[in-house]
């Protein structure tokens, strides 16, 4: 969970045409950009996806926490993921007490962890990256990158069934800096079932599975979102499952499982974030913006989180939803009254992802590394 997924131009692009796409994004964009090199500056330099990260002293290094910069963290009981910057993946087996790395089969930029079932976790990032761990986080294979979606893209999208389609793609690689790699990053990967997930990234990329992640194929012409906007989360369950993106976008898998039907919301700006608590839905995003539905989507109402930073977790606590801002604000939403109370600030630098290790702890990442604080419900009366 993680504002990692606030879009960070793959290195393969150019950086203009996403400077202006994602203006105003915030702390991530700058990170991105400074990440990023522009095409032809690299050339010379080994491909990231052909790095493979070995920690220090070996497979799994130890240590206490690794100063190295993490957008993304999840949690299975006791065991805690984070992946950041150059395919660095720490794994905690101990509520986030302390951290070893493990050995990444890439380099490139990884900016979603997820855990689909109490031994399977799934990471993605830049270069389009998808890598699969079947051991709670241990060890990693590569399961996707830029050179198989692509082929996957041009397999489903030939030019004489699907010619627009086919245009789009051939006209994302013109910016490439690397003629066989797609351009963009995956942004979040999430599974409903054993079987069924979906992985979703910018300028609209959307891959399907339905068989655990064996296979994988493109879903570009499922969904509703003509003008390919980004897609920076999912979230749900089987009953109820969507899509958050920029510019207002909630989109929500249809009864049948075959399309991404776009939801009306009345907001215009990004959603970061998107979840079920109970019988309420919940969008989030830039500026404290968050919004929740009881309905399903049909009417919504404005949470007042009285917070200006952009919120990039949604927490289901026995007090109530924790939300948490890249800027450490807190608030104690109460989602049937549609109102939050401030909690004290969360110290130290600016978080970009949050998991609840316990009742009164969190799990952050952060450019710092990854990290543990207490969060005071004791100041809510």
């Amino acid at each position: 969970m993680a504002l990692g997924r606030v879009v960070m131009k793959s290195c393969r692009a150019l950086l203009r045409p996403v400077a202006a796409r994602v203006a105003g994004a915030g702390l991530l964009l700058a990170v991105g950009l400074a990440l990023a090199v522009a095409p032809g500056s690299r050339q010379a330099l080994p491909d990231l996806l052909d790095q493979a990260v070995v920690p220090p002293g070996g497979q799994a290094a130890a240590s206490g926490v690794p100063v190295r910069a993490v957008l993304s963290i999840d949690r299975q009981g006791q065991r805690v993921l984070s992946v950041g910057s150059r395919g660095v993946i720490l794994l905690s087996e101990d509520g986030a007490v302390t951290w070893r790395q493990v050995k990444s089969p890439v380099s490139t930029d990884l900016v979603s962890v997820r855990f689909a079932s109490p031994t399977v976790a799934w990471a993605v990032g830049h270069d389009a990256v998808a890598l699969r761990s079947d051991d709670a986080g241990a060890t990693w294979q590569r399961v996707l990158d830029g050179r198989s979606v692509l082929r996957l893209l041009r397999e489903a999208y030939p030019a004489a069934t699907h010619p627009e389609l086919a245009r789009e793609v051939e006209a994302a690689m013109s910016q490439s800096a690397t003629s066989d790699v797609w351009p963009a990053p995956l942004l979040d990967i999430r599974f409903i079932d054993a079987q069924r997930g979906w992985a979703v990234g910018a300028f609209g990329l959307m891959l399907h599975t339905a068989d655990g992640g064996k296979t994988w194929a493109p879903w570009l012409e499922h969904a509703d979102n003509e003008f390919r906007n980004h897609l920076y989360a999912l979230g749900g369950d089987a009953r109820q499952f969507y899509i958050a993106g920029e510019q207002g976008l909630l989109l929500r898998l249809s009864d049948d499982g075959r399309r991404f039907a776009r939801v009306e919301t009345p907001y215009k700006g990004t959603f970061f974030g998107v979840t079920l608590v109970g019988k309420h839905l919940l969008a989030y995003g830039l500026r404290g913006n968050a919004f929740v539905s009881d309905d399903s989507g049909s009417s919504w109402h404005p949470v007042k989180t009285g917070v200006e930073g952009n919120l990039i977790a949604a927490l289901d606590t026995p007090s109530g939803v924790l939300l948490v801002s890249q800027d450490g604000d807190a608030v104690l939403a109460d989602l049937a009254s549609r109102s939050a109370r401030s909690l004290p600030r969360l110290p130290g630098p600016a978080i970009l992802g949050a998991v609840a290790t316990d009742d009164r702890r969190l799990a952050v990442a952060r450019l710092n590394g990854p990290g543990s604080l207490e969060w005071a419900v004791h100041a809510v009366r």
